[in-house]
């Protein structure tokens, strides 16, 4: 019995021309054996592709945080510089002419025509820029991600939430850009711009300049404090744990990150409200020539 189904299994065989195997290897294994038989390169790992310049295949996101995170950088060079020139000194001094001197010293390290681009101005438009190009870009990625195509599609679909850091960003722009226009831009000659101007400015209308330089400060300072916060993930919104251990460290994180700025706003305006505003007026014809630059500012020049 056995032996019919044996004739009936090779009857059913086919017989096939042989085949030679290559002399050499074809493929090399991962350990660095060869091998007869690749493998399939289902099995090879996938690889991390990376341009030219080795920065990798990221997307317009981060690369737009970082010229934001990075531009603040050069920018808090900048306000480090100012806060010494316009507080710190005058704080230790005590005196606005005792005081100039110094300014006269750092002023070509920020406000040369090299520097000021660098450290200033370039910085600046990248930070602005790149904050609202990322508002933008995450507002398209919301519309694609709903699928919306038409104009009513897209007022359904709500923008990405302001968050408070990119509010005072918002508000200090204005605010920075008057204080340029009336230290940088307005005076015709800076040789002659100093904190003498800052204190004949709240000599002439001590409402105006203290409203102003307070808000300035202010905000500025908050900006930058809760900025660098969230850069070195310290903001209360990077505790992950919750219950009562997750809200006690938010609470000390905002109650920290606020005392920083108090602190560091009150030295500001200590030495910018104290020493500097209580300067009084100049006297002579640079006098005249600063109320003549004072009430050529536009909206609030005539209450000079």
């Amino acid at each position: 019995m056995s032996e019919k189904v044996d004739d009936e299994s090779l009857l059913g065989m086919e017989e096939l021309e042989p085949s030679p195997i290559e002399d050499t290897p074809i493929s090399t294994s991962l350990d660095g054996s060869k091998e007869y038989f690749p493998q399939s390169s289902s099995s090879t790992p996938p690889s991390h592709h990376q341009t030219t310049l080795g920065l990798g295949n990221h997307g317009p996101a981060w690369y737009l945080t970082r010229v934001q995170k990075y531009s603040s950088y050069t920018f808090t060079i900048f306000a480090a510089f100012h806060i010494t020139n316009t507080s710190i000194i005058p704080l230790i001094t005590q005196s606005v002419p005792a005081s100039e001197p110094y300014i006269l010293l750092t002023r070509p390290y920020y406000q040369s025509p090299l520097a000021e681009p660098i450290i200033v101005i370039i910085p600046l438009i990248a930070h602005v820029a790149s904050g609202i190009a990322l508002r933008l870009y995450r507002r398209k990625q919301n519309l694609d991600r709903n699928g919306a195509e038409t104009l009513r599609d897209r007022r359904l679909i709500a923008w990405p939430k302001v968050s408070g850091i990119s509010k005072l960003g918002y508000l200090l722009l204005p605010l920075a850009l008057g204080h340029a226009y009336t230290t940088r831009i307005l005076p015709p000659d800076q040789s002659s711009i100093n904190l003498s101007y800052i204190s004949h400015a709240f000599a002439k209308h001590a409402a105006v300049a203290y409203t102003g330089f307070s808000a300035l400060v202010s905000v500025a300072v908050l900006h930058s404090v809760w900025g660098w916060a969230k850069w070195l993930g310290w903001t209360p919104e990077h505790v992950t744990h919750g219950g009562v251990d997750g809200q006690r460290s938010r609470k000390r994180r905002w109650y920290a990150i606020n005392s920083i700025s108090a602190l560091i706003a009150g030295l500001w305006l200590a030495g910018g409200l104290g020493v500097v505003g209580r300067g009084g007026e100049t006297g002579g014809w640079i006098g005249r020539e600063y109320d003549e630059l004072l009430r050529s500012i536009p909206i609030v020049g005539d209450w000079f």
